[in-house]
């Protein structure tokens, strides 16, 4: 008897599986096509705007999607609910300062709320925050408080065929070229995101990180982190960068973090949650400013719009987020994804990313120009197509000018398919990859959309669409 090869051993590997198993499961269901073309035209075409109970994967995003450990809903139970000093606090508060290695901890009820908070501390009106390529509610926050963005991120970020290893990097020349053009004392802060999102996930290198702490150092500039992804960008240093092939996740991810004066961080994203995030700083009397405000926006400083509960699973998905295992199958699995749509051809970012994987709407319909939002039409193909939710990263996302009013034009026009942690099985991304296959074999049909509604903040979240026929 002949016994079958695995589809490890017949390429010359040895497979993988999820380092946990399944204890509970929830149903999803499979709308047959008229019934998801009804809920797409009810939806104006924008996928934010579908109910979930209508999507049978839902690829929107990774932010608060994520499956709880045993460990975690444990820690739901003994959540301390009271108004003030949660035990739950001092225990995230612990974990955080161990972990991440900052001295000063701010809780809020998710990470716009911890950009917020920065933004109104460190930006004064008409000064520039330079950052390794704008994040939609990071971007806004700035420029509600007075500032003015400006894009320091490595010219390769903006190429999706680039396969440059650490395309998040910051241009040390463009960095410098402003500070020289306004001054040091217009520069409110750099903002440094790890794993940079609207480039497809891109890391940032430590050396690149250290020599941006030097140039601000130089020029007495403060440097924040966006550390949303940082576990997943830890992953890509000990991958990519000499010296770090040994160094365990968690190292690697107290060093990146030593370089820089504080962080935000949405917790729904590395730190397994359904909700929260938190606000750190080394500075003692920023940090006590931003205690002070938090009470106004938040919540108390012991619990920042979170339950005792929620603070009790962040504490415990830290310590999980960091398990190096963890974070290999995690980005395993979006590399699973993203080797099975290149390898029929399909334009994705490269190299592919650690939360999602980035389709090039641009390339799979060079029909559409971009006012016709090319990026939004396919992620609504994609849905009535299978089922499968995905989100815009392209013009839609990229907003208006505020000094101008027109739109904002992007280089990068993409669809977004980001992996919920620990939700999916591998059958779940082989019907993924078959249904963006399908949206791809039918793009010489696509006529692209027009915007019939648009909010003044944030647009790709409500905005409405319908065909150009």
């Amino acid at each position: 008897m002949t016994v079958p090869k695995t589809m490890g051993q017949q390429f010359g590997r040895r497979s993988w599986a999820e380092p946990w198993k399944i204890k509970m499961v929830e149903p999803i269901r499979v709308l047959t096509r008229e019934q998801r073309e009804t809920a797409l035209v009810e939806a104006g075409y924008n996928t934010f705007l579908l109910r979930s109970e209508d999507v049978h994967i839902d690829l929107l995003t990774d932010s608060g999607t994520n499956a709880l450990s045993d460990r975690q809903w444990a820690g739901i139970m003994i959540g301390d609910e009271a108004y003030a000093g949660s035990k739950n606090f001092y225990h995230l508060e612990a974990v955080i300062r161990e972990v991440y290695g900052y001295k000063h901890i701010v809780p809020t009820h998710q990470g716009r709320g911890a950009e917020h908070l920065a933004c109104k501390i460190l930006i004064q009106p008409g000064q520039y925050v330079p950052g390794n390529m704008y994040f939609t509610t990071t971007r806004l926050h700035q420029e509600l408080a007075g500032g003015i963005f400006h894009d320091v991120i490595i010219d390769e970020a903006h190429d999706p065929q680039s396969l440059d290893p650490f395309k998040g990097n910051m241009d040390l020349g463009k960095l410098n070229a402003l500070i020289q053009r306004v001054g040091a004392e217009n520069i409110a802060f750099v903002s440094l995101a790890g794993t940079v999102n609207m480039a497809g996930g891109q890391p940032v290198s430590m050396d690149n990180v250290k020599a941006v702490r030097a140039l601000c150092n130089q020029h007495r500039i403060r440097l924040f982190l966006d550390a949303t992804r940082m576990v997943e960008n830890a992953f890509f240093i000990q991958e990519r960068e000499p010296g770090y092939q040994e160094t365990p996740i968690a190292r690697i991810l107290q060093e990146f973090c030593s370089y820089t004066d504080g962080a935000w961080m949405s917790g729904k994203k590395d730190h397994l949650v359904n909700i929260g995030g938190w606000f750190a700083l080394n500075d003692e009397a920023l940090y006590h400013e931003a205690r002070n405000l938090v009470v106004i926006y938040e919540g108390l400083h012991t619990y920042g719009g979170m339950a005792g509960r929620d603070m009790e699973a962040m504490a415990i998905g830290i310590r999980e987020s960091i398990e190096d295992d963890y974070i290999h199958a995690r980005i395993g699995q979006v590399r699973y994804l993203g080797d099975l749509l290149d390898s029929w051809q399909i334009p994705i970012v490269k190299p592919i990313g650690g939360h999602a994987v980035f389709l090039d709407a641009r390339r799979i319909y060079p029909q559409l120009p971009q006012e016709h939002f090319p990026a939004q039409m396919l992620a609504a193909e994609l849905y009535l197509d299978s089922g499968v939710r995905a989100m815009e990263r392209g013009i839609v996302s990229a907003g208006r000018d505020p000094a101008s009013g027109e739109n904002r034009h992007p280089e990068l026009e993409l669809v977004r398919l980001t992996l919920p942690r620990r939700v999916y099985t591998q059958a779940h991304m082989d019907m993924t990859a078959e249904a963006v296959k399908a949206a791809f074999d039918n793009r010489e049909k696509a006529r692209g959309l027009r915007m019939v509604y648009e909010p003044k903040y944030l647009r790709f979240f409500q905005a409405r669409f319908e065909p150009i026929f």
